[in-house]
Order: structure tokens, then sequence, then C-alpha cells
């Protein structure tokens, strides 16, 4: 019985390893990801005047979604949003990388928004309450982004060898979001439903 359960843990241990590995190896892709993700953010903080009518509605239907979820479920509703998300991102980043691309420009954005609208009602200073809502949520998305658009990329491989990457890519895309993405979102969730449910 004990064997059992050492091969068990052995085994587990070995595919977060082999998680781990796969993060060091798609680490420029996932640098590209933290780039286009923080230079939107950027640009949304600078245009933010102009954003509006395009943003504002899709923050009302979110705090529409989680207004009079007690925190338990607002921890679930936080956890399926984020996890759906990265799911999306990876999966479909199979498409030559175009929706992890988007969805690290459309996040930023979204965040320089948020971010502009927190400091000219309070101050600058107020930002640093976000910090702790992003601490494990935005690792596991710039790592979704990242193996999305390696993942799409595969096409790019030598001629006859795109199959087998994009077959390695996907092998190797799974471990990352079963044994990486996933506890950090589980964790994230948990912060920021409490940190919400406290504030509330």
């Amino acid at each position: 019985m004990r064997k059992i359960k050492k091969r068990g843990v052995k085994k587990k241990n070995n595919l977060f390893n082999e998680s781990i590995e796969y993060i060091k190896e798609s680490r420029m892709f996932i640098l590209a990801g933290v780039i286009i993700f923080f230079a939107s953010s950027l640009l949304g903080f600078i245009f933010s005047p102009y954003l509006g009518g395009i943003f504002n509605s899709l923050i009302a239907d979110l705090m529409s979604q989680i207004s009079g979820l007690g925190t338990f479920d607002l921890i679930v509703f936080i956890f399926k949003n984020n996890f759906s998300s990265s799911i999306i991102t990876v999966f479909l980043g199979v498409f030559l990388g175009v929706f992890p691309i988007f969805n690290a420009i459309l996040n930023g954005a979204i965040l320089g928004y948020v971010a502009a609208i927190v400091s000219s009602q309070e101050s600058f200073f107020a930002l640093w309450r976000l910090l702790p809502h992003g601490i494990f949520e935005l690792p596991a998305i710039f790592i979704a982004i990242g193996i999305g658009i390696k993942f799409g990329f595969a096409f790019f491989a030598e001629k006859g060898k795109v199959k087998k990457e994009l077959l390695y890519r996907l092998d190797k895309s799974l471990k990352v979001v079963v044994f990486i993405i996933l506890p950090l979102l589980i964790i994230a969730a948990i912060i920021e439903g409490l940190l919400i449910g406290i504030g509330s």
C-alpha cells in the first residue's frame, strides 16, 4: 500500500516538474505575453477617457453577476470565470496564437482602464489595493497566454514535424493547466473572493 502511495506521489511530482520545465521552455512566449499585456495596460490607462463606452458595459455586466453573492459563491464564480478563460486562451491558441494575443490586449487594456478610474477617483496610491488580487491570478494568466501562443506557433515548425510538435505542445499544455494554472487560480479565487467579501 505504501509503495502504491509513493508511486502516486512520485508520478505527481514528475508531472509537476515536467510542467515547470515546459514553462521554462516557453519563457520567451510568456515574456511576449507579459509585454503585450502591460503595453495594453499602459494604453488603456492613457486612453481611458475614450474607452468608457466599451468597458463600462463589460464591467457593469460583471458586477451584476457577482451582486448579492456570498463569499463561497463569489470564490466559485471567480474561479470558474478565470479558469474557463485560461482554458480557452491556451487551447484556442492553436489558431496561430491569435486568441491568446487578443486576450492579452483586451485584459491588459481593461486593467489599465480600471487603474485610471481608481487613481482619478481616489489617488494613485489606491492602486496598491489592487495588488493582492493579482499576485496569483496574473502569473496564471501570463502562463496561459504564453503557452497558448506557443501552441499556435507549432505550425511554424519544420516541414514534416508540425503534427508531432502540435501533439507535444498539447500534451505539455494540458499538464501545465492541471498542475500549475489550476492551483494558482484556486488560490487566486479564494484570496479575491475573501477580499471582495470583506470590502463589501
